[in-house]
């Protein structure tokens, strides 16, 4: 059986979990969620995740949500994208999702799908503030390295990249953070690298 991943283009988490399938050879294919239809709050998905979100990883034999234990997954399957040691990549998988991801989704949310009249100037701009602060602890450790966690692309790249190649503005501008838009392209120059759009069906055609 083909593992299938519940997804939907504009989800961040969902591209982590994607990206990481896609460069380590897994077979996969998408199922899309219609998020924006509230498809993901209805009974039959929440038979499939009680947590009513994406991503969920169902391998036949195993059914799995969150996006940084199906990293896990794939690492332990296929010894790729395991970086130089495990509590390292566990480590900025943490970071991200608490300070990267856990910000910029909320605010990229904000800013593009939720309806004008309900954007609070205030919440967006506290968020902004969170978001900027996370990066530039990216951008002090990319000034220093070209991976997070040993000498090659890890999960702990594909976690903390995530959201970071949208194009939908989110406060978030490359030539701002010079050392994180070089790591953006050596992630995008790698072999197999997939922008999340071309890997996932969206919601919002462009």
């Amino acid at each position: 059986m083909t593992n299938t991943l519940y997804c939907f283009g504009e989800s961040g988490n969902a591209y982590k979990a994607a990206l990481a399938l896609e460069l380590a050879g897994v077979p996969w294919e998408p199922r899309h969620v219609d998020f924006f239809k509230g498809e993901a709050r209805s009974p039959e998905f929440r038979a499939v995740n009680p947590m009513g979100e994406v991503p969920v990883l169902d391998t036949g034999d195993e059914v799995m949500t969150q996006s940084g234990v199906i990293q896990h997954w794939v690492m332990e399957t296929t010894g790729k994208l395991t970086g130089d040691t495990p509590r390292n990549v566990l480590r900025w998988t943490i970071f991200d999702n608490q300070k990267v991801s856990g910000v910029a989704g909320p605010l990229r949310f904000l800013m593009n799908f939720l309806p004008e009249e309900k954007r609070n100037a205030d919440v967006i701009a506290f968020h902004a503030g969170r978001l900027k602060a996370s990066l530039q602890v990216l951008e002090g450790e990319l000034s220093q390295r070209d991976w997070l966690a040993g000498e090659a692309m890890s999960c702990a790249d594909i976690s903390c990249a995530g959201y970071l190649f949208y194009e939908e503005p989110f406060t978030f501008q490359r030539a701002e953070y010079p050392a994180i838009d070089a790591w953006l392209t050596r992630i995008s120059e790698t072999p197999g690298w997939k922008h999340p759009y071309d890997l996932m069906a969206r919601a919002f055609p462009a």
